[in-house]
């Protein structure tokens, strides 16, 4: 008999208290039957059926011959239709048992069976599932013939193993909250089979104390999945006790996370067929040999492997900003992705100390600023987080939000108040994780990261939890604002010039003269000026403000595949497009006048079409475009507007869960 899930309510609208015990459960589910209510059981629809009869009292309780029926009364065929047809209000709903619609028969052809001694014989499955059910009690002793009780999706956190009936050979506990087995093992039913106790929270070592053949002789499957049980040589230690053990299920323990699971597990429980719903072959037995001798050297640490590669869809955000003036600012920008990941008990930061304090550095010159952001070398980190960095000012964006154009003056105080706008919160990380991000790139079409970073993690239990709740992958915007310094002051580089004589006959007479003094004064200028050039071309100095954060996009990365068996989650992030029609034109202005200035459109006629151009103003310098009749064969195919598709802005992401496919392997990993 299966008692649906689910707390039922009354016509009022309101809930029904939950049921706490098993029996009280199944007592309600039969009440729910209406056994003995129209159409079923004994009544004025077929009371003639049953009236008794002195000469033949052997057959009391058995029904009269249908043609002795009233004609006001129903016949039994007629009673199965009202229960059997699916339009009928007395039917029962389509996912009910069998056993529930065998009883709803038997009410009809014989209701006068239907006694508490004959229920509780007849049952040999019990299915109470998500009914709120808190308490195992003594009432399930009063099934004798009962084999199979699911208790799955309920309230209960210990079963007395003395309230279960000793015929037992199926117990499942699925989606419970068991903390201990001690209690369930004090005297549990010895021909049990199939012990199901997934997704619990059996937790610490003391628990594979209770998984031994003198409490399970007969157990031929266990299933322990998404539990909290992490020492894996002490559980495979008693789980080698159970000579008939043949099916078991450990994924989503931390225990399962290390990289030697399973070659370990099944190099340890020889008899085992199956593990984690895969069948244990005859290569993986040799390929593990010998590795359970090795059990006590194996470190309990997981190793995982985040990849990050392409960025694409990023707007160029330079082209909408103001050409610097002389006072700047000289705006540069960089692009990079993060991450969060859960913190271990502090190695994180003793083994890349000098990572995590570099946050956010400023760069020193305008040499620098010109060749963009540095580039470290392929699988370089830089690790971020927040709290370490309290000078770094954010500012918040939606993938879908629009990007407005800089004001062209940035010299009032309204202006730069645009430049520093509020914080925003995803770009702090969660609790319990370390922020992390690739290393920053200027802008391109298609931004590769190149970014890869293996993490060792001891803290097994907090590693299951971080899997369950996902990483957050963010791209970020970086914008510096950088200021020349105040050039000291200098003398004036240039001599002084002789006056002018007064007339023309002092003139001629010390002509030869003032060409002697005019050729030397020309010599000295242009060294002068030749000397001030140098100067003005030199460096300036640059102040630069703190970093101005916008993100881009931002999304979870789901990695509870990681908990079931699979070892690579690998996914392209998509936050939506942020590109416009207009921004991409103007980077594309803007990457053709670099490539050809000295070409087509520096001239004041198109060289294609020989038609006349018009200047567009862009970052305030004028860049020739063909007019609007011409316009048209000038721009790319992919810019006009009914056919134009922007790319969305998407990342490539991996992360993989280092798993040893034979013994060398893992002591390969053991001596590194």
């Amino acid at each position: 008999m299966e008692v649906p899930g689910g707390p039922k309510e009354g016509s009022s609208g309101t809930t029904e208290a939950p049921v706490e015990t098993v029996s009280a459960a199944v007592q309600e589910h039969l009440r729910q039957l209406c056994l003995h209510e129209f159409p079923c059981g004994a009544g004025s629809w077929n009371k003639s059926r049953f009236l008794p009869r002195a000469r033949r009292t052997w057959r009391e309780l058995t029904p009269e011959e249908e043609e002795a029926a009233s004609p006001a009364e129903e016949t039994v065929e007629d009673l199965l239709g009202l229960v059997c047809s699916p339009q009928s209000p007395w039917a029962l709903p389509e996912d009910s048992s069998e056993e529930d619609r065998f009883l709803r028969e038997l009410a009809i052809r014989n209701p006068l069976m239907l006694k508490d001694t004959f229920l509780h014989s007849y049952f040999r499955s019990l299915r109470v599932v998500d009914k709120q059910v808190s308490l195992v009690d003594r009432g399930l002793l009063k099934f004798p013939r009962l084999e199979e009780l699911v208790l799955s999706a309920n309230q209960i956190k210990e079963v007395a193993a003395a309230n279960l009936p000793p015929t037992l050979k199926v117990l499942e506990l699925y989606d419970n909250a068991i903390t201990s087995l001690e209690s369930l093992c004090a005297r549990p039913p010895p021909a049990l089979q199939h012990l199901g106790l997934g997704h619990n929270k059996l937790l610490g070592p003391q628990q594979s104390l209770y998984l031994t053949a003198e409490h399970w002789p007969n157990l031929v499957s266990l299933d322990l999945s998404f539990n909290d049980l992490m020492d894996l040589q002490g559980m495979v230690a008693s789980l080698s006790t159970l000579q008939r053990l043949r099916l078991l299920v450990l994924q989503g323990n931390p225990l399962a996370l290390v990289p030697y699971y399973r070659g370990f597990t099944i190099d340890s429980l020889a008899r085992l067929c199956v593990l984690d719903d895969v069948t244990v072959s005859p290569t993986e037995k040799y390929q593990f040999r010998g590795l359970r001798s090795r059990g006590d050297f194996l470190a309990p640490e997981a190793q995982l492997v985040v990849t990050i590669g392409n960025l694409r869809g990023v707007l160029d955000t330079s082209v909408l900003d103001p050409e610097p003036g002389p006072q700047g600012p000289i705006i540069t920008y960089s692009y990079y992705v993060t991450y969060d990941f859960v913190e271990d008990e502090g190695s994180e930061r003793e083994e890349f100390p000098e990572v995590l304090a570099e946050v956010f550095q400023a760069e020193p010159s305008q040499e620098q600023l010109g060749k963009g952001p540095p580039e470290p070398a392929a699988g370089s980190v830089e690790s971020v987080p927040m709290s370490l960095c309290p000078s770094a000012e954010l500012e918040g964006s939606t993938a879908s939000a629009g990007f407005l154009s800089l004001p062209r003056s940035t010299e009032s105080a309204q202006d730069l108040a645009q430049l520093r706008p509020r914080v925003d919160p995803r770009l702090f990380p969660s609790p319990g994780t370390v922020l992390f991000s690739t290393s920053r790139k200027p802008w391109a079409d298609v931004i590769s990261c190149n970014y890869e970073m293996q993490h060792t993690l001891r803290g097994l239990v907090p590693l299951k939890a971080f899997l369950l709740a996902g990483t957050t992958v963010t791209v970020v915007e970086e914008k510096i604002l950088s200021w020349p310094e105040a050039p000291p002051a200098t003398d004036s580089p240039l001599p002084a010039r002789k006056e002018k004589v007064e007339n023309k006959k002092e003139k001629e007479q010390k002509g030869q003269e003032g060409k002697d003094k005019a050729a030397k004064g020309k010599t000295e200028t242009a060294k002068d000026q030749k000397g001030s050039k140098k100067k003005r071309d030199l460096p300036k100095e640059l102040r630069q403000d703190p970093p101005i954060l916008k993100v881009l996009g931002s999304g979870l990365v789901a990695l509870e595949p990681l908990l079931v068996g699979e070892s690579l989650v690998s996914t392209l992030c998509n936050f939506g497009v942020i590109r416009t029609l207009e921004s991409d034109r103007l980077t594309f202005l803007r990457d053709s006048r670099s490539k050809k200035r000295a070409g087509a459109f520096a001239e004041d006629r198109c060289p294609a079409t020989g038609a006349a151009q018009t200047r567009w103003p862009v970052n305030n310098r004028h860049l020739f475009l063909a007019a609007p009749e011409a316009r048209s064969k000038l721009q790319p195919s992919g810019f006009a507007e009914g056919d134009y598709q922007p790319e969305p802005l998407t990342v490539e992401v991996q992360i993989q869960l280092t798993q040893c496919r034979s013994a060398e392997e893992a002591l390969r990993i053991l001596a590194l």
